[in-house]
């Protein structure tokens, strides 16, 4: 009897959601992105900003999972695990098309987009370049930028022959622990574990990861984004955060994608900053059903 009992407990307990898979895409002889697959479902794809990686989303890939969704996590070149080349093109354009390439030998198409800080400008060129790929973009703190890194991030790279020698990762973690804190609007989040998590896969290569820093900061981009931002057939939907932060999406861009896209909404969150995802992750899972629902129908049967 208790045999017995045992059996249909099992049965009405709920399935154990089965653990994220890791793997690299080899893209070329010296570049493979790293990727993080998820859940079943329609397919979510995550792209990390300059200092991101699959690692920031680990709150928010499990809500993904639970609402129905396969979330994909595809960190671009240079960024947490992937290949950190020292000659390689990092600029934005290159970056989309090779997240293209990673999504072509998934088979995925029509997904929706979660993109935060600078990948929000990789994942607009990823919309206009490869429509067939992209169905909806929430882009999460992230306007449309014209450069991979920023005129405060360049100046400080050139001191980075000198970051080995006065603390190596111990600087870049006190550093990024500064950036963290001063980006969120609750910064509780930020852990002496967390900050490790950032900067797990600069440790592990630092010389590596200053290296393809400085070829970001030097990249240039074969053309402009805002002159192709009427391309982006899908909508788009941008989350930013409601308290004064580091990283915000100026007035000028959100001006600019009101003007130029098709369909473009807008979501503040309340007491949140620059790592929404982080501090919110509800937030985000809410803002996605939203976009979800603004796709046409005629757009979501025609593409999947």
């Amino acid at each position: 009897m208790w045999f017995l009992a045992a059996l249909l407990v099992a049965d009405s307990a709920p399935p154990t959601p089965a653990p994220p898979q890791s793997f690299m895409v080899p893209l070329s002889r010296t570049e493979s992105l790293s990727v993080e697959t998820v859940g079943r479902g329609d397919p979510v794809v995550i792209i990390p900003g300059l200092f991101g990686s699959a690692y920031g989303f680990r709150t928010l890939v499990p809500l993904l999972a639970d609402a129905g969704y396969r979330a994909i996590v595809i960190e671009p070149l240079g960024i947490g695990s992937s290949a950190r080349p020292e000659k390689a093109n990092y600029s934005l354009t290159a970056q989309a098309d090779r997240i293209a390439a990673v999504l072509d030998s998934l088979h995925v198409r029509a997904a929706l987009l979660i993109a935060h800080s600078i990948g929000g400008s990789e994942a607009f060129r990823l919309a206009y370049r490869r429509p067939d790929l992209v169905r909806g973009l929430l882009s999460i703190e992230g306007g449309p930028t014209e450069t991979a890194t920023t005129a405060a991030f360049k100046r400080a790279l050139r001191f980075a022959p000198w970051i080995k020698l006065f603390g190596g990762i111990r600087l870049i973690r006190r550093k990024i622990r500064g950036l963290l804190i001063e980006s969120s609007g609750d910064s509780s989040w930020v852990t002496d574990a967390v900050v490790e998590g950032y900067t797990a896969g600069a440790a592990r290569d630092l010389d590596a990861t200053l290296k393809a820093y400085l070829a970001m900061a030097n990249s240039r981009e074969p053309v402009k984004l805002a002159s192709h931002l009427a391309e982006v057939p899908c909508p788009v939907r941008l989350v930013v955060g409601g308290v004064r932060h580091d990283g915000d999406v100026s007035a000028t861009e959100v001006q600019l994608l009101e003007r130029s896209l098709h369909s473009f909404a807008i979501d503040s969150v309340p007491g949140a900053g620059h790592f929404i995802y982080e501090e919110q992750p509800g937030a985000v899972v809410a803002a996605l059903a939203r976009l979800k629902a603004s796709v046409t129908p005629a757009r979501a049967s025609g593409s999947e």
